[in-house]
């Protein structure tokens, strides 16, 4: 079948006959696997009377083994031609840079050693241009989606953005930039590094970015100990996978429910210099969000009272209000008798022309454009108005539908529309919300569950 049983190792440094047992162990106990992709360093110190008897063929791997070239100068003799070879029977040295397609349609990109910023890199090292060749040789084959599979030992730098904890390892200066720089562009359903001694599962990341471009398959990223280490890690991983090339691609692109943030778009941005656009935010179940930058369906034209001050994030005394201002607590144009409730940062108003009698909404009490702008204190304080409304709905039989319109908005204005709990289930609201979008010719796209709106 297409559905091919792989193991993936750290740094095996020389442990041979520690690896194949356990290999020989697990292969005994749950059935054979068709590979193992080792990562880091294969060969170490002591080496040398163990890896004898494999090359001269008295021991055999019990599986196809494949390996990453040397990430020091001490272990560069074991790997007689750098482009890759066969170094015993069952054992096969990648090469320095490249792609391995397997019988079955599998594609396994491989970048051997470490970051060098040298050209030419010393022969355990790879260079921004090994780097950049790689990259280029993959994107242009026609229709590139990703790989299957990546092998680096060095980790990526940062790969713990957005994530759950590498443990003592700090990736903000651990690993390579390259490699983040690498998987970023390969896309990798599962990237697998070494060198650091530890186990790292990261969470699942995305590789696309939602709601500006069509859903891509997630990445996953294991980082391995070292084989036989004293502390008992993590050091082997079994997995099974399907190529992408025979997946259909619904299945393929289908987000787990704990998919994050790619870890590397900082960097992706930076290089690319693109500013996202500012988005809306709503109830973790339902979050939708259009952008009108995109010239499509119909708006109201501006009022001229409106003008776009999109101030930088970093100000977190809120930028003055070009003119008047309807919202501004201080301001005089505020139409107090419809103010409900004032807090420290925030207020809540009724809406003067609302929807519903009920309609209201949430304002900070100082000049702020949009949720993406507000410091941390201004939003705790919004979500405990926010589920202050709620208890306070729930108890009159209704749930809120809440919305920021942010279009050339002076002042953020939280709208909160209660619905009947007993007509509008979240999910006839959020058909509503696309049936109208539909009507209007605008485009409504859903952000995932846990996302954060400031990511988007």
């Amino acid at each position: 079948g297409a559905l091919s049983r792989r193991l993936a190792c750290g740094d095996a440094e020389g442990r041979l006959e520690t690896l194949f047992g356990r290999v020989r162990a697990i292969q005994g106990k749950s059935g054979r696997f068709d590979m193992l992709l080792c990562v880091g360093n294969f060969f170490g110190a002591t080496s040398e009377t163990e890896w004898a008897e494999y090359r001269t063929g008295a021991k055999k791997a019990p599986i196809p083994t494949y390996v990453l070239g040397a990430n020091d100068r001490a272990t560069v003799s074991y790997f007689p031609d750098i482009s890759g070879c066969e170094l015993a029977e069952n054992i096969t040295y990648l090469g320095r840079r490249g792609l391995y397609s397997g019988a079955s349609g599998l594609q396994i990109a491989y970048l051997s050693g470490t970051e060098s910023q040298d050209e030419p890199a010393p022969a355990y090292s790879f260079s921004t241009k090994d780097v950049a060749e790689l990259k280029t040789s993959l994107l242009s084959t026609p229709n590139f989606k990703g790989v299957d599979i990546l092998l680096t030992s060095p980790w990526p730098r940062d790969v713990g953005t957005f994530a759950n904890s590498a443990g003592e390892i700090d990736t903000k200066k651990c690993g390579s930039k390259l490699v983040s720089d690498l998987a970023a562009s390969l896309k990798p359903r599962y990237h697998f590094a070494g060198l650091e001694k530890a186990y790292y599962e990261r969470l699942p990341y995305r590789n696309h970015t939602v709601l500006q471009e069509t859903p891509q398959h997630v990445s996953r990223f294991i980082a391995l100990a070292d084989v036989g280490n004293a502390s008992k890690k993590k050091y082997l991983y079994a997995f099974s996978i399907v190529p992408m090339s025979l997946m259909d691609p619904a299945e393929l692109v289908k987000q787990p429910q704990d998919v994050t943030e790619n870890p590397y778009q900082k960097s992706r941005k930076e290089a690319q210099k693109t500013k996202a656009p500012p988005c809306a935010e709503e109830e973790p179940a339902r979050q939708f969000f259009f952008d009108l930058n995109k010239h499509q369906g119909k708006k109201r034209p501006s009022d001229g009272k409106e003008t776009g001050n999109s101030q930088p994030k970093q100000t977190k005394k809120p930028p003055q209000p070009t003119g008047p201002c309807w919202f501004c607590l201080a301001s005089p144009e505020v139409e107090k008798h419809l103010v409900v409730s004032i807090g420290t940062h925030c207020y809540l108003a009724l809406a003067k022309g609302g929807l519903v009698p009920d309609h209201i909404l949430i304002l900070p009490v100082g000049h702020y454009q949009s949720v993406v702008d507000l410091s941390s204190e201004v939003v705790e304080e919004v979500t405990k108005y926010k589920s202050a409304l709620k208890d306070f709905f729930r108890s009159k039989g209704k749930r809120y539908v809440l919305f920021e319109r942010n279009y050339r908005s002076q002042h953020l204005q939280l709208q909160v529309i209660p619905v009947p709990l007993e007509h509008c289930t979240p999910e006839d609201i959020k058909e509503s919300f696309i049936a109208q979008a539909q009507e209007q010719e605008i485009e409504l796209l859903e952000i995932p569950e846990h996302s954060d709106i400031t990511q988007v």
